[in-house]
């Protein structure tokens, strides 16, 4: 219990910093925003009247005092481009996000977690030296490429090469496969490589020589008895990996012109829609605090011995 409310004031210090670092995005903005937004050419009329709506004419302590209030009831403002409420828009574009990134998520563990215990198994006490150097230098070198890179380079090759899988627009199950991938790729090399080191912890336990002394048939032993040890930290990585996958699809979505909250906050800001940018930044900092908050529970849950419950 102590732990968790360690846990929860450290998430509310968090928020509270998000919350007041995303509101001043649009005050630290050199210039006026809502003339960059509505151009050069609209009549200072218009412009007033805009900040007026967004209530931009107001003090600074009135305006943090209503973007607090609006945050209590949902409200994130409204968009100076779509003149809509941002919560709406942003209620529309979220699902889509959250797709690929879950669908990527589960992708990134049903693949890293049996690529790298293979790789473990295989390499152990140094056997098949050149497989550990090819298994150690791919991975290495996928984990650090941008999805950015992979996303214009999958794109490429099996779209406008190959002509295999559509390359733009969410339309049908197979629009999904080149985002999803784009996003997994460096994710799953980075956590196998983090699996194998595992797998090779794991194999050198007493208990894995009492289970090896029994003649366990291979699926038993490593199913049974390793796989679980080495899960608890192999998930508590992936689950980190979650937050980063969600800011993944920042670029990967405009790459495919896939229609979520990645290339919406792009668009907003290239059109010097300020609003919509602050509230797409706050909700995806919200979702990183809660997922980091949610993963240190559980390993807490789930490991009763670990350094975690310390810090």
């Amino acid at each position: 219990m102590t732990f968790t409310l360690r846990r929860l004031g450290r998430l509310t210090v968090s928020l509270a910093v998000l919350i007041t670092a995303s509101f001043a995005m649009i005050h630290l903005v050199p210039g006026d925003p809502v003339r960059a937004a509505l151009g050069v050419s609209a009549s200072p009329e218009l412009v007033q009247a805009r900040e007026h709506a967004l209530g931009l004419d107001r003090s600074l302590p009135d305006q943090f005092g209503s973007f607090l209030a609006g945050l209590l009831q949902g409200d994130l403002g409204e968009s100076i481009g779509a003149q809509m409420p941002v919560a709406d828009i942003i209620s529309d574009r979220l699902p889509s996000t959250m797709q690929i990134a879950a669908i990527a998520f589960v992708t990134t563990i049903l693949a890293a977690v049996p690529l790298g215990m293979a790789a473990g198994v295989f390499t152990r006490h140094g056997r098949h030296r050149r497989l550990e150097l090819a298994f150690v230098g791919a991975t290495g070198v996928v984990a650090v490429l941008p999805e950015f890179l992979l996303a214009v380079g999958l794109a490429a090759l099996f779209g406008a090469q190959l002509g295999w899988l559509p390359v733009a627009l969410k339309d049908g199950p197979e629009s999904y496969v080149l985002p999803v991938l784009a996003l997994a790729i460096g994710p799953v090399a980075a956590l196998s490589r983090i699996v194998r080191v595992e797998t090779l912890r794991v194999l050198d336990e007493d208990y894995m020589r009492t289970a090896r002394a029994k003649r366990l048939p291979t699926r038993i032993l490593y199913v049974r008895h390793a796989l679980p040890n080495l899960l608890t930290s192999s998930l508590t990585l992936g689950g980190l990996m979650l937050a980063g996958l969600l800011t993944g699809t920042v670029l990967v979505e405009n790459v495919f012109a896939w229609p979520g909250l990645g290339m919406t906050m792009v668009q907003a800001i290239i059109q010097k829609d300020y609003p919509l940018v602050q509230g797409v930044v706050l909700v995806y900092g919200t979702i990183a605090l809660l997922i980091n908050f949610t993963v240190d529970v559980l390993l807490a849950i789930a490991d009763p011995n670990s350094t975690i419950r310390e810090s």
